[in-house]
């Protein structure tokens, strides 16, 4: 087995221009080693260590965005001052992502390229219209989040690319937010059904936004569209949060048809997307 690590981005492109070779990349390895565990790579297979890559591994602000390092861990952004303001959906994700052992080895990067249908960053970071900054062969890309996936564990992502940033605008004082997982147990638990909202009323509690993305209901994350242009323009509450609810439920049943689980994962979603909008309504 071949192992590179490159200390810096620019021998990590160097190494990416090397398509002979065709990379597992290891950043924080919370997903990487379970799996190698089950399935050993193969003696000529090259693992690239990207967790030396200064570069990407802290959270910046510039212009009113957010520029997250692909190696910033889920602790870094639970604990960031500036995210629990200008992104609190996305600190109270992290928060939630395992065991503080995981929080403190786990990367956001990871996150998303992993792709686990459960992964709890992907459904906040769909609402705050973040974009992934991928780094390749050819040089640098970028890719809207919602657009990143083809299904779970199959990002849009080519051999020898590597997320290496991901980019959101700050959310202002009247967009209120929220994420809520539910999970078999309250804490140390993988997401059954995830949901993030982001939502701004005016001063008669009218709806003028609404940005909402559950995780674990469709075949690959999305906004939906249909439940948020139902609720535009109508006033916030708990009765039309019912029915965006339902709306959403009914979209799941429509793109992944009825199967053993939707008898559960019906009414939950539905509970869960009224929940979610709660929340944020409620936000301080």
């Amino acid at each position: 087995m071949h192992y590179h690590r490159p200390q810096n981005i620019n021998i990590l492109q160097e190494l990416l221009q090397d398509t002979n070779r065709e990379y597992t990349i290891l950043a924080g390895g919370t997903d990487l080693m379970v799996e190698m565990r089950q399935k050993p790579l193969p003696a000529e297979a090259h693992i690239l260590d990207i967790s030396r890559v200064t570069e990407i591994s802290s959270i910046k602000e510039e212009n009113n965005q957010f520029i997250l390092g692909a190696l910033v861990t889920h602790q870094q952004l639970a604990e960031s001052i500036a995210i629990q303001k200008y992104a609190p959906l996305l600190a109270v994700a992290c928060r939630q992502v395992g065991s503080l052992q995981i929080r403190n080895r786990g990367t956001i990067g990871g996150n998303i390229t992993n792709a686990s249908p459960c992964a709890d960053t992907v459904p906040p970071l769909i609402v705050l219209n973040a974009e992934v900054e991928i780094l390749g062969p050819q040089g640098t890309r970028t890719a809207a989040i919602e657009d990143f996936f083809d299904k779970p564990y199959f990002p849009r992502i080519k051999p020898n690319e590597v997320v290496t940033r991901i980019r959101f605008k700050k959310l202002v004082p009247h967009q209120k937010s929220a994420f809520f997982k539910l999970g078999r147990r309250k804490a140390l638990a993988i997401s059954r059904i995830n949901m993030a909202a982001i939502l701004q009323v005016d001063e008669n509690n009218i709806i003028k936004e609404v940005r909402l993305a559950p995780g674990s209901v469709f075949p690959a994350w999305k906004r939906v569209h249909e439940a948020e242009q139902f609720l535009t323009g109508k006033t916030a509450n708990e009765n039309n949060f019912n029915e965006a609810g339902r709306i959403t439920s009914e979209e799941m049943i429509k793109i992944s048809g009825r199967r053993w689980s939707t008898p559960y994962k019906e009414p939950v979603t539905a509970a869960l997307v009224r929940r979610t909008l709660m929340l944020a309504l409620e936000q301080e």
